[in-house]
């Protein structure tokens, strides 16, 4: 076993504004994890409409087609401004369904994933392989068009797509190695991270008067959690331009980075005060689970090496010093949160846990 590993503490900014003007440098962060509104699903429409008044003109003049374009002639502003905050080397992951939809009589698909890759790619990112996350449904029935009579049926929709680019080329660890391995990921996660298709069920999400809201950051806070520990490590900071309900920054708190998040919506930010305090409880119990699968996994494995910071073995050198943290205290300051994070154990719980609201 090797020493001690330090503590850390996290910042986590929420900024209202416009993700087509970020308030952020150049070069200023590793790693977007976002789900922007989605063209051609109507809850969405008045967003849009408020950006562009000439979608509210299409849709009302039964044009899908233009009314898909200038949405995302809105949304390549903001994927614009990702390439200048985003490091050499940073990677942007996307997160975004594509749209089924019937105007002017006219039913047809919508593929969000197939022109934000369009956009993305003309502006200088390289697409990597993505994944498929799949969400359960439990619907009674999925025909959908003419029911069980061909021809005219067609597929139900059960997947979103996670579109996953990088900035330029990959990035170099020589004067920070130590940051990339502590961060590493175990073998057995890898195979099922790296997997191009993902079963995940929807986080549910409220407001304040606990209706339910279906907009923005509707996915699980695992997805972003995996997201954030594969393509970042200690010390990086991760930005969602769509910000919605935090689920980023929920997820960034738990895998202790540094977050960045920009929202339009003045109320929103405001909410996750409720969420944060939750985050505590999060972040642990998903290191327990961690360590929990690793050793289950590794129990009968062969030509293995010890790890640095726990009593176990890992299956590849690169894993030797893998150190997770959790959550043990978040405090509200001015200009956003800030999350203390200690060394989980071996036995799965963090070296100095504190209790309480961390204010």
């Amino acid at each position: 076993m090797g020493p001690d590993p330090a503590s850390r503490e996290t910042a986590h900014r929420v900024c209202l504004g416009d993700a087509r003007q970020l308030p952020l440098p150049d070069d200023s962060v590793e790693l977007v994890v976002t789900s922007p509104p989605y063209p051609m699903i109507e809850q969405w429409d008045d967003q849009f409409a408020a950006m562009d008044d000439g979608v509210a003109a299409a849709l009302s003049n039964g044009d899908g087609q233009t009314a898909f374009d200038r949405m995302h002639a809105v949304l390549r502003e903001a994927w614009a401004e990702l390439a200048r905050v985003v490091v050499d080397g940073g990677v942007v992951c996307v997160n975004v369904g594509d749209a089924t939809r019937t105007v002017a009589g006219e039913f047809r698909l919508y593929p969000n994933h197939a022109r934000i890759t369009e956009q993305l790619t003309n502006l200088g990112f390289r697409q990597l392989p993505g994944v498929l996350w799949r969400k359960p449904t439990n619907a009674p029935t999925k025909f959908m068009g003419s029911g069980t009579l061909p021809p005219n049926a067609y597929v139900t929709l059960e997947h979103e797509h996670v579109l996953v680019f990088r900035n330029g080329s990959r990035r170099s660890f020589e004067a920070r190695a130590d940051r990339r391995y502590e961060a590493s990921y175990f073998h057995e996660e890898r195979n099922r991270w790296f997997s191009d298709l993902w079963d995940l069920s929807g986080d549910s999400q409220g407001t304040a008067d606990d209706t339910p809201r279906d907009r923005r950051a509707a996915f699980p806070t695992e997805l972003p959690y995996r997201l954030i520990s594969m393509y970042s490590v200690y010390g990086d900071t991760v930005l969602d331009p769509f910000w919605g309900t935090g689920t980023t920054t929920f997820a960034a708190m738990a895998a202790a980075r540094d977050s960045v998040g920009v929202e339009s919506v003045p109320g929103l930010p405001a909410q996750f005060d409720d969420r944060v305090d939750s985050v505590r409880s999060w972040s642990q119990e998903r290191a327990q689970r961690r360590l929990a699968a690793h050793r289950e996994a590794v129990a009968d494995q062969e030509d293995t090496y010890e790890a640095t910071n726990y009593d176990f073995e890992v299956v590849s050198n690169q894993e030797r010093r893998v150190q997770l943290y959790a959550v043990t205290a978040t405090e509200r300051r001015s200009g956003g949160y800030y999350a203390h994070h200690d060394p989980v154990t071996d036995d799965g719980e963090s070296t100095d846990a504190v209790t309480g609201d961390g204010e």
